[in-house]
């Protein structure tokens, strides 16, 4: 990673909130998916971390160059902002269901990880959130390219 990697744009603070608001909103086109007896917690305030994250450290890294590079950075960020909420979200269960000693030991507490990810993977298959994800990601990329250009 060069050092120019490191350093603070205006597209990296763009891109980080665009995915902020990707998750976000994503979030809330789940919630109603969602069994009713489902306790959300920090649901969406986890994923507006990881969309920060990802904005900043994925997408917003690659910006500066043509326009379906724009496009392809900003559907990377909201994959990786897809793939690491389903992680932390199903991470999250599993500890709790470890705590119930759902699990006899570290291996199937494991498995869990995985499970939970299938089954929550099953909610995302809808046409909104799939729509709140893939636009909210080119979109985030498209602007965040347009500043990444325009303050270079």
């Amino acid at each position: 990673m060069s050092a120019a990697d490191r350093m603070p744009s205006a597209a990296k603070l763009f891109a980080a909130l665009g995915l902020a608001a990707v998750g976000w909103f994503a979030s809330e086109a789940i919630r109603p998916l969602l069994p009713d007896h489902t306790n959300f917690g920090w649901f969406n305030q986890v994923n507006v971390v990881l969309g920060i994250i990802c904005g900043w450290r994925v997408t917003g890294n690659r910006v500066g160059g043509t326009f379906s590079e724009a496009i392809s950075a900003g559907l990377t960020g909201a994959i990786a902002l897809t793939f690491w909420g389903l992680f932390a979200q199903s991470f999250n269960l599993m500890l709790a269901e470890a705590l119930d000693k759902k699990y006899r030991g570290p291996f199937e507490g494991i498995m869990g990880i995985f499970n939970n990810a299938m089954d929550f993977g099953l909610y995302l298959m809808n046409g909104p959130v799939i729509a709140i994800i893939l636009g909210g990601g080119i979109i985030t990329g498209i602007f965040a390219d347009w500043i990444a250009k325009r303050f270079a």
